[in-house]
């Protein structure tokens, strides 16, 4: 692919970095920003033999296959719009918009000009992701009940994520919207979100948007997808994921903790990781960072996707549904109250069964809960289906010994 790429920030930087160290074959042709000095720059770090400050110019450049966008927030709908006028593929970083109106107007601008859309969600193409998804597909954890997804850190890097005017929110539309998508993910993409609550509070910083926030959404089956989010965390960038279903349970540390310590007394003198506020004393430095981040698998299907004319894992809709279910969320913050999800468009199940996954016990009960005491015995708790009493039953040896109403 020859890439436009705009926007030369972290996130730039770290798409560049997947681009020529992936496939061999893909390199940016042209990198647009907003800063004469930091393109130059940008451009001769990453070997890329152009660079601009007109934002057309890059998109239109007749070499140029696709577009990424990885710009603040409130130039996302301008730089998409702009690829799809040229007639580009367009990727673009999460969160899609600053809200659901802003998000739907994309969808309906890519898909009515029929260009390819990529959304940029990263953390659904983590390398534990994607093995943990494809264990749940796979039914090692039986009917997903709840996915808890949190994200903190001391907060983002550049000024415009701290107006919510330009960025759209607060917490919730830096971090909410990987672990919104986590949870879809892994509860079913094709399974309706209902309904959320939440909570969000500005409890540190000096901003005009949360710091912090909590927040359930509520699904057609029933399952809930919880997320955590905190731009004042302190100690690096915390990035964890469960997963329960009926018959298991899935953890998952994505970054903080993966089995890489060192601790520095003079300092490691130099970079560490995304996040990490100092460089001395116990560090958690990151093995191949773009990978890990998700980077390499999320472009190898989006490349891999436009080069066989088929939709990849995220597209525009994906990044529509996030938008509106963040809109709830900051609606339900205000009311205090569960807020629907409002969407334009369902392209999902209309008709689900609900979470159901009652074990019998014999014809007149239903299984509540095995368990192995240390003295040998065995709790067997039941319920009568007729008479829907609860009852203990103990065993030993396999004998019945007791039994309790």
């Amino acid at each position: 692919m020859n890439i436009a790429l705009l926007g030369t920030g972290l996130i730039g930087t770290f798409y560049c970095m997947s681009f020529h160290g992936l496939r061999s074959r893909d390199k940016v042709s042209v990198v647009y920003s907003r800063s004469a000095e930091r393109g130059a720059r940008f451009a001769t770090d990453n070997n890329i033999p152009k660079w601009t400050t007109d934002l057309k110019e890059a998109v239109t450049a007749p070499q140029v296959d696709v577009v990424v966008v990885g710009l603040p927030n409130n130039l996302h709908k301008e730089a998409i719009f702009a690829a799809v006028d040229a007639g580009k593929a367009v990727l673009c970083t999460k969160p899609l918009a600053r809200n659901a109106h802003e998000a739907w107007e994309i969808l309906q601008k890519v898909e009515t000009a029929g260009v390819f859309h990529g959304y940029l969600e990263d953390l659904v193409y983590t390398p534990k992701h994607l093995k943990a998804h494809a264990s749940v597909e796979n039914g090692a954890i039986g009917k997903v009940l709840w996915v808890r997804s949190r994200e903190a850190h001391p907060g983002p890097h550049s000024d415009w994520f701290w107006n919510p005017d330009l960025s759209g929110g607060g917490a919730i539309i830096d971090l909410g919207c990987h672990c919104i998508e986590i949870g879809r993910s892994f509860i079913g993409k094709d399974i309706r979100p209902v309904e959320v609550v939440c909570w969000a509070d500005t409890q540190v910083k000096p901003i005009d948007a949360e710091d912090n926030a909590i927040g359930l959404v509520r699904y057609q089956n029933g399952a809930i997808g919880q997320f955590e989010v905190s731009w004042c965390f302190r100690g690096g960038m915390e990035l964890k994921d469960e997963v329960s279903g009926v018959d298991g349970s899935i953890r998952l540390d994505n970054f903080l903790r993966t089995g890489f310590e060192m601790y520095s007394a003079p300092g490691k003198k130099g970079y560490v990781a995304e996040k990490a506020e100092s460089d001395s004393g116990w560090l958690f430095p990151v093995g191949d960072e773009v990978h890990e981040l998700g980077y390499n698998h999320m472009f190898m299907d989006m490349f891999n996707s436009i080069e066989k004319g088929k939709k990849p894992i995220e597209d525009f809709y994906d990044g529509y549904v996030v938008n509106a279910i963040m809109d709830a969320c900051y609606k339900s913050a205000k009311t205090k109250k569960w807020e629907p999800v409002e969407l334009k468009e369902w392209r999902g199940k209309t008709e689900v069964e609900p979470l159901s996954a009652f074990v019998e016990y014999g014809q007149n009960h239903w299984l509540v809960k095995e368990e192995l005491l240390p003295d040998g015995r065995k709790k067997v708790i039941l319920k009568e289906k007729l008479r829907k009493k609860v009852i203990l039953k103990e065993k030993l040896s396999g004998e019945i010994i007791q039994i309790e109403v």
